[in-house]
């Protein structure tokens, strides 16, 4: 097999069995499907109330549904949630990566949908998942009731961190640790027990993956407002691999419906923000059904 995602098919399988066991944690009732796409087959943890509103989840790059691990437990007690890994990511969808320009991300979207007897559905994406989101929203408008956002790319200019990163790969353990640290900000001295099985997982994926390493396309000022449908944008503002400003002031100008939740010291990861996404949910999507 022409591995497209891992290093190795060895760090392959260690990753995917790392990632089952975390899934065993998983905090409330779930049902695991497999879906037959144009891509291959995708993954889906669904959980919650079956006639609640759907909401599908989308994670970012280098990543799998265990990171919704601390979210789901509030969130599904008001919706139905479908986690979706992503194909070409450390989860178990299949290892393809087709271009990210082009509707092939959308195109296997629809299949997702249609495997999940889903017409219409609010979207929470972070990072590529935010721009998977923003994508899908574009060309399939009447399918998406709303778009929660973490980090997302798609909006505001992309930054080159491998400027910044290259010097710190060649200082050893100490300069990976700094790279880390620019991305998701300091390590807490220390981790709550239910999330060291989450962070020993991305440890494994980031030794064992093969990083995307590509221009991620924005939409225009044109196809933002076009987006019809309540905005809930979460942004920090030490963002080392997206310009959050651009994102926000973007947001602002073509997408005023927008509510734009900019934190100054936030990293490209910002944890605890459970709540929020709840509150934008319960308020914008509460009366969906399909």
């Amino acid at each position: 097999m022409n591995e497209v995602v891992y290093r190795s098919a060895e760090a392959a399988s260690a990753v995917e069995a790392q990632y089952r066991r975390v899934l065993d944690h998983w905090p409330v009732a779930k049902t695991e499907l497999h879906l037959p796409t144009r891509q291959g087959s995708t993954f889906v943890l669904a959980c919650g109330p079956e006639n609640a509103p759907p909401i599908v989840l989308l994670h970012g790059s280098q990543a799998n549904s265990a990171g919704w691990l601390p979210d789901v437990a509030l969130w599904s007690t008001r919706f139905r949630l479908f986690a979706v890994d992503m194909i070409g990511e450390p989860g178990l969808s299949a290892r393809v990566r087709p271009g990210l320009a082009g509707d092939a991300h959308a195109l296997w979207l629809d299949d997702v949908f249609e495997g999940l007897g889903l017409s219409r559905a609010a979207l929470v994406g972070t990072s590529l998942g935010g721009w998977l989101a923003l994508d899908y929203a574009s060309r399939r408008p009447a399918a998406v009731r709303a778009l929660a956002l973490i980090c997302p790319a798609g909006i505001g200019r992309q930054r080159n961190f491998l400027l910044k990163a290259l010097p710190l790969l060649l200082l050893g353990s100490w300069g990976k640790r700094k790279m880390r640290e620019l991305v998701f900000g300091p390590a807490p001295e220390t981790l709550p027990e239910e999330l060291q099985p989450i962070a020993d997982l991305m440890e494994s994926v980031g030794r064992a993956i093969k990083p995307r390493v590509v221009g991620i396309p924005r939409l225009t000022d044109a196809e933002l407002g076009k987006l019809d449908v309540p905005i809930l944008a979460i942004v920090g503002g030490r963002d080392v691999l997206l310009d959050s400003r651009d994102t926000r002031e973007r947001l602002q100008r073509a997408a005023p419906q927008a509510e734009i939740c900019f934190i100054e010291a936030g990293y490209h990861f910002l944890p605890d923000q459970t709540s929020r996404v709840m509150d934008f949910l319960e308020r914008r999507v509460s009366s969906l059904r399909d």
